[in-house]
């Protein structure tokens, strides 16, 4: 009692002390982010002699209501919470689809650790949360581009979640298959120039929307496109006329980001507004539509004659793959909780029409058995005794995951 009060003290002095709440790489490296089960269970099982005992443990993700396939995501932070430790890991590529359970109702492992159970006990919180959030927010913006059938789709969805996970997300957007995005500190870790347009806030500043579109215009950089925001004090018709005469030819796009208070039926603003562009001779001025946009409402819209998509809470905010680790095998004994599968399973996938099979670790699998086509293993070895064995661009897995998905495409009904 005495211990716990000590306890209960110290974290209310620590409270008072800080207003820092983000946990740092090192904190989370160090299991310091774990939940405190597990630190109880690893002290008990020091003290038995048990905590290195040898095993096998399969990440699988139950994917949301309705969705055929997820994109996975995370592999490169799984890594480096690894790196250095005693341990082995399998997984899909990163980028690649995964599914909940494959044709025969088997749960889909995405990655296999094997090692001493203390190498990577205390990470297995964080290792579950780094792949539930990457892999709902790729999965996310996966749907999102399929749904947009070509159309440029930008992730303006950072200012939706904590901010230490801008660049995550970003990233995880971009790997699913956003052409751009916001944010400036994914910008710098990948290299890519990020992308905006301008806020309701600095046409407010200004006053007259002329002003601050000029202002635009002769301030920002020359390889920054003449996108102007056309919504903001008067009907977006009225803008978009003012816009285009104003710009002229210099004028690339038009951003539509009416509130829900103003909106009515946007798809039919959308077809007033490319009217107006089209009478006035600016057929070649694209329209971006932006605000609480999903992979429902894209398609509409793109068919009223939206040309682009910035894309927020639905990605950023996206729904997570709920996530779990199971020991397969213990001391080299087939092993399962109630509800799962013992031992060791591979993933083998169709080359061709991309179903998913699981089989034990030794087996494999010929011919498909949807097509007849060739099955060849999913997963590769990505860690061995704690070095990375891949790193991959981030170029190469955003092309993985638009290849696969786009071949599996979107079936919105079920949702």
């Amino acid at each position: 009692m005495r211990k716990t009060l000590m306890f209960t003290r110290l974290c209310f002095l620590i409270n008072l002390a800080t207003d820092n709440w983000i946990c740092g790489f090192e904190e989370v490296r160090s299991g310091l982010t774990t939940d405190v089960y597990l630190e109880r269970m690893m002290e008990t099982l020091r003290k038995d002699g048990k905590a290195d005992t040898h095993v096998w443990a399969e990440f699988s993700g139950d994917l949301p209501d309705g969705y055929e396939w997820g994109v996975f995501a995370g592999l490169n932070e799984v890594m480096g919470l690894l790196n250095g430790r005693n341990v082995d890991v399998w997984a899909l590529p990163e980028g690649s689809v995964f599914r909940g359970e494959d044709v025969n109702g088997i749960e889909e492992p995405v990655m296999v650790i094997s090692g001493p159970y203390s190498e990577f006990a205390l990470l297995e919180t964080a290792i579950l949360g780094i792949l539930s959030y990457n892999c709902g927010v790729a999965t996310a913006a996966a749907r999102v581009k399929v749904a947009a059938e070509g159309a440029p789709v930008f992730a303006f969805g950072i200012r939706r979640m904590h901010p230490a996970l801008a660049a995550v997300s970003d990233r995880a957007a971009y790997i699913g298959g956003v052409d751009g995005f916001s944010g400036v500190g994914a910008g710098r870790r990948l290299g890519i120039t990020p992308v905006g347009t301008m806020p309701h806030s600095f046409i407010l500043i200004y006053g007259r929307q002329e002003d601050a579109w000029s202002a635009f215009d002769k301030y920002a950089p020359p390889d920054v496109p003449r996108t102007l925001l056309c919504d903001t004090l008067s009907d977006e018709k009225d803008e978009v006329i003012r816009a285009a005469k104003l710009l002229g030819a210099k004028l690339a796009a038009v951003r539509l980001d009416t509130p829900k208070s103003r909106r009515g039926d946007f798809e039919h603003i959308v077809r007033e507004v490319r009217w107006e562009l089209d009478r006035l001779g600016f057929k070649k001025v694209k329209i971006m539509v932006s605000g609480g946009l999903d992979e429902k409402s894209i398609r509409g819209l793109k068919k009223a004659g939206a040309d682009m998509f910035g894309v927020g809470t639905s990605i950023a905010a996206a729904r997570v793959i709920d996530f779990s680790m199971d020991l397969c095998q213990v001391g080299g004994k087939p092993v399962s909780k109630r509800g799962r599968f013992s031992g060791v399973k591979s993933v083998y996938r169709c080359t061709e029409c991309l179903i998913d099979v699981v089989v034990g670790w030794e087996d494999s699998v010929g011919k498909c058995p949807k097509c007849g086509g060739i099955m060849k293993p999913a997963m590769i070895k990505v860690m061995e005794s704690g070095k990375p064995l891949v790193n991959e661009d981030i170029q190469k897995i955003r092309t993985r995951s638009m290849q696969q998905t786009l071949k599996l495409g979107l079936n919105l009904d079920s949702n």
